[in-house]
């Protein structure tokens, strides 16, 4: 489902986040991304959802070579990807429905059909309770598990999560871990970034980072 062959990413002379990396995940594996901060694993992910493109060497995504993929293919891409990173927030304007629908929206579902996946995604990540609520109104966990449901409301083929469990507390970092694995149980393909020791130590496998170079597989 994703290679990285010899890949690095270089952003100037003195900025290296990538050198010649190369690992594979298979379809419907549930692999951990470790290392410190500045390793280079936000990097990675983006480059698996092509916001970058690696300076040399290959990433190949189900069968697509990142480097080659045109800008207007790029949507079609991220369809079957769904994306939780840190730097995604929820429109505060609206309820946590509306937003999970939105993605829906965007692609072309009528607003019935939008409605019910959105609720049925909701759902998986046990807020369907709280559908017509504001995003302000829930907790830091809730709101990360919205924004899980928001992602796989397409039904995406691969998950990358960009440390979905940070500044959470243990309860709430346990239930979007949770959340996380009952889509890879169903055969969802899932790539996890995360500092949190006791989440790694529980993973089957895990790519350690480190200065940008791959450290451990384990």
């Amino acid at each position: 489902m994703i290679e990285f062959r010899n890949v690095s990413k270089q952003y100037s002379p003195d900025a290296t986040a990538l050198r010649d990396v190369s690992f594979t995940v298979a379809k419907g594996e549930l692999v951990f991304l470790a290392g410190p901060s500045g390793a280079g694993k936000s990097t990675l992910l983006k480059m698996i959802a092509a916001v970058e493109r690696p300076s040399a060497g290959q990433v190949i995504v189900n069968g697509q070579d990142i480097a080659r993929i045109k800008p207007a293919a790029v949507p079609f891409l991220r369809r079957n990807l769904g994306l939780i990173f840190q730097q995604q927030r929820l429109l505060t304007d609206r309820s946590i429905l509306a937003n999970v629908m939105l993605p829906l929206l965007v692609t072309g579902a009528s607003r019935a059909q939008a409605e019910q996946r959105a609720r049925a995604a909701l759902d998986k990540v046990g807020l369907l309770e709280r559908a017509d609520a504001q995003p302000l109104a829930l907790s830091g966990g809730e709101q990360q598990r919205v924004s899980i449901a928001r992602a796989i409301v397409n039904r995406p083929q691969v998950i990358l999560a960009d440390e979905p469990t940070a500044n959470l507390d243990r309860a709430s970092a346990n239930k979007v871990l949770d959340a996380l694995k009952a889509f890879h149980s169903v055969g969802v393909t899932c790539l996890i970034s995360s500092h949190d020791e006791q989440m790694l130590d529980a993973a089957a496998r895990v790519i350690h980072l480190k200065q940008g170079q791959l450290e451990v597989q384990a």
